[in-house]
């Protein structure tokens, strides 16, 4: 098959720094036409009038809210000096990783593997059919979206909702997905392969999936967004007494504070956090946020070759931190664990199946995996299953790709964690 690049096959990236800002449009005069998004924070009494003056669109607590202003009105509020204003980081998509491409057929066409590889590593059973598990656990897939009537997904969601809309931050019955990225993340987390049988199949086919798309269809979007679908689902697992799995096949070279606050509160919430370490790969000290804080579990690409005995870690993949290889404790900018990330074939926005790559790929992987062992072991708090996961991962120590040694290493983390 011809190779393609596509939009979307790598993890995705928050576009960030104060360089950008100083040679953007706010190193130019205000426009009253042109509208930011800005994260407000100060004094109670500060934050209740610019609430009332400007509206709120995320209301973060004590670390502030953000809003939507003008140029004008920007101006205004950097001359309040009872306020501390910071625009709002945009998220766009990283460099796509290049992979194997199964041209879009729509609904009529089949996959041409309905177990694909990573499938088949994870249960570590090569003759596989039928994957099962996930039973009332849900895992929420923050991305561009889900075609959620895709043969494969049908059925499984059980909750859709938009957040980047201009005019509301939560639109509620809205998830599409025209990007392709999160169809695809969505499917190796759940695929249920079709009424008939003949589809594909993800890790957990009976777990319920919560689609939030926190990108629009170009793949960019605010951090301010993504941190409120983070929290919203720390408190939907609390409203329903739900058992809460968030996988982000998304990431950033800096650390964004929205989302790590976030991240902290779903964690404090029992919530488990799943998230891409990075296409940027193989150097040391390049796994991305928010992948790389402790309150969530980074997953590194593992590629179907096998060397020196085990899979081995794609090139492409981000490293963490040498510094901190064989302690098995989970610090700050170190990949947790890894799993199978290039050359996956999945469920595709247009009804069809798709084949591409990156961390991305490899992090539902995990999250669909942590989804099956929380089902049949529904008395485990958040922190045993993430235990539970690292245990699994020592039993498969990676030995293949750079960086990769025995042990707890800064390429892929404890190890491969499967079913068996």
């Amino acid at each position: 098959m011809k190779k393609k690049r596509l939009l979307g096959a790598a993890a995705l990236s928050l576009t960030m720094g104060l360089s950008v800002f100083a040679s953007g449009a706010f190193g130019q005069g205000a426009d009253a036409k042109e509208t930011y998004r800005v994260w407000i924070q100060g004094p109670s009494s500060a934050k209740s009038q610019a609430k009332q003056d400007y509206g709120v669109r995320w209301d973060f607590g004590s670390d502030g809210f953000t809003t939507t202003v003008n140029g004008k009105q920007y101006q205004a509020l950097l001359k309040n000096k009872n306020l501390k204003i910071e625009e709002v980081p945009e998220v766009t998509l990283e460099t796509p990783v290049e992979a194997t491409a199964k041209p879009g057929a729509g609904a009529a066409s089949l996959p041409s593997d309905q177990t694909p590889w990573g499938i088949e590593a994870i249960y570590n059973d090569s003759a596989i059919q039928t994957p099962s598990g996930g039973d009332n656990v849900k895992v929420a897939v923050l991305d561009t979206g889900v075609h959620i009537n895709h043969r494969d997904l049908a059925g499984s969601a059980e909750q859709c909702k938009d957040f980047t809309q201009r005019n509301s931050p939560l639109v509620n019955g809205s998830c599409d997905d025209k990007n392709g990225h999160g169809t695809h993340v969505a499917g190796t987390v759940l695929a249920h392969g079709g009424s008939d049988g003949l589809g594909l199949y993800g890790v957990a086919p009976q777990a319920d999936l919560w689609a939030y798309k926190v990108l629009n269809d170009r793949g960019s979007g605010y951090s301010d967004d993504i941190a409120g679908a983070i929290e919203h689902a720390a408190n939907e697992a609390g409203r329903t007494g739900s058992k809460v799995i968030v996988s982000m096949s998304l990431g950033s070279s800096t650390k964004n504070s929205l989302i790590a606050n976030a991240v902290d509160y779903a964690y404090s919430k029992e919530v488990l956090v799943v998230a891409a370490a990075g296409n940027s790969g193989p150097n040391a000290n390049t796994i991305g946020y928010p992948g790389a804080l402790t309150n969530a579990v980074a997953v590194a690409a593992l590629e179907n070759v096998q060397q020196n005995g085990t899979y081995r870690v794609a090139d492409f993949s981000s490293r963490g931190n040498p510094a901190t290889a064989g302690d098995y404790v989970i610090q700050e900018r170190d990949v947790e664990v890894s799993a199978p990330g290039r050359a996956i074939e999945s469920t595709w926005f247009d009804g069809s199946y798709n084949t591409i790559s990156g961390t991305s790929m490899a992090t539902p992987h995990v999250s669909g995996l942590a989804a099956k062992i929380w089902a049949s072991n529904p008395s485990m708090s958040h922190t045993q299953l993430r235990s539970d996961l690292q245990n699994r991962s020592k039993l498969y120590d990676i030995k293949g790709g750079t960086g990769a040694a025995t042990g707890d290493d800064y390429a892929s983390g404890f190890g491969f964690p499967r079913v068996k």
